[in-house]
């Protein structure tokens, strides 16, 4: 498809630059995509559309503050580190900026030498593999010197690093948060629960497909890196037995979305697995395990774009998106929020 098709515009101050003074208090964009109905509201007001029975599928990743700033020993000239996928011990591949500088055997700094870091590999799209050495803890050193990784579109860093991650965030390894799970207190968890709905947790660890723009003018060209996933025993289990009871599974994200997604696909049923996944969802896909979504709204000619479009219509969708920039919402990962739900018939979505 012309990725012109999932283009809009979208005033640059309708960026959100920082998440809601309290989370749930942002808005939220309801769409019944079976009848085509928009509707505005509260997202403490998910709990209306919520039903006993639903399993709410969160991505429980916490990400790592993995930017890190520091200098080319050899030269003294400024680098820029991100971390995006630790592929054995203390070696990691990263997205480094001023990448033609940084060639192998390049020598790097951070924090005044408290960490260091040899260049291995060189590879295309400014992909660096380093070599970390340190003395301490990795982790701890990360908290003293990283910064959040956050989307080039956010002008200034967080005043508190717990602001880029959800409340229910485990799992260390993303290099960006799952922005749709941003909306969420413990006070409004506990009361989906009292509900009666399941709170099932997978884990998908966010890297560069997050970072990287469709740079191609067909989107059967797009090349998705993989990103890594599990689903344990326990929400397999809980899953399945939604799915053959009929009880709906509603996706808190794009990222539960593709690992709930790519399992389906690939074994016609939830199963414990940790492997990883490129799935890319754009219209003319047929959701096989996701039957309602909680979203927040994605920047033009993006897949993720593509992915919502797929769920609900490709018109529509942009429907829905110049609808709530005429009410003045807020966009992007510090911004508000969508609900999709209904049946929808998938023969019709390329025509949508």
């Amino acid at each position: 498809m012309d990725i012109e098709l999932f283009d809009f515009k979208l005033p640059e101050e309708l960026i959100a630059q920082s998440p809601a003074q309290k989370r749930d208090n942002c808005r939220l964009c309801v769409v019944d995509r079976a009848n085509k109905e928009i509707s505005h509201r509260h997202f403490y007001d998910i709990i209306d559309y919520l039903k006993p029975g639903d399993v709410l599928v969160r991505n429980n990743t916490k990400v790592l503050p993995a930017r890190l700033l520091g200098i080319k020993e050899e030269t003294g000239g400024k680098v820029e580190a991100l971390l995006l996928k630790e592929i054995a011990e203390d070696t990691w591949e990263c997205l480094v900026g001023n990448a033609h500088s940084v060639r192998v055997n390049s020598h790097l700094s951070f924090g005044d030498g408290l960490l260091r870091a040899t260049c291995l590999e060189v590879r295309g799209e400014g992909i660096r593999i380093l070599k970390f050495s340190y003395k301490g803890i990795f982790l701890e050193l990360l908290d003293q010197l990283g910064q959040m990784p956050l989307p080039p579109y956010i002008k200034r860093q967080c005043s508190n690093n717990d602001d880029y991650q959800t409340v229910y965030a485990k799992i260390p390894g993303s290099s960006a948060a799952p922005t749709a799970g941003f909306h969420f207190t413990e006070e409004l968890l506990e009361e989906i629960k009292r509900k009666g709905v399941e709170i099932v947790d997978i884990t998908l660890n966010i890297g560069l497909g997050t970072f990287r723009p469709v740079q191609v003018n067909d989107t059967k060209d797009h090349h998705m890196h993989s990103e890594e996933f599990e689903i344990d025993e326990e929400a397999s289990r809980k899953l399945q037995k939604a799915k053959d009871e009929g009880r709906r599974i509603i996706a808190v994200g794009t990222t539960s979305v593709r690992t709930l997604e790519a399992t389906y696909q690939k074994y016609g049923a939830f199963v414990a697995t940790r492997e990883s996944t490129s799935i890319f969802i754009e219209p003319g896909y047929r959701y096989k395990a996701v039957d309602a979504l909680i979203t927040n709204f994605h920047l033009p000619k993006s897949t993720l774009m593509m992915l919502v479009s797929a769920f609900m219509g490709r018109r529509f969708t942009l429907k829905c998106y110049q609808e709530c920039i005429d009410k003045q919402y807020r966009f992007f990962s510090f911004g508000d929020a969508m609900f999709i739900y209904g049946d929808y018939d998938y023969a019709h979505n390329l025509d949508d």
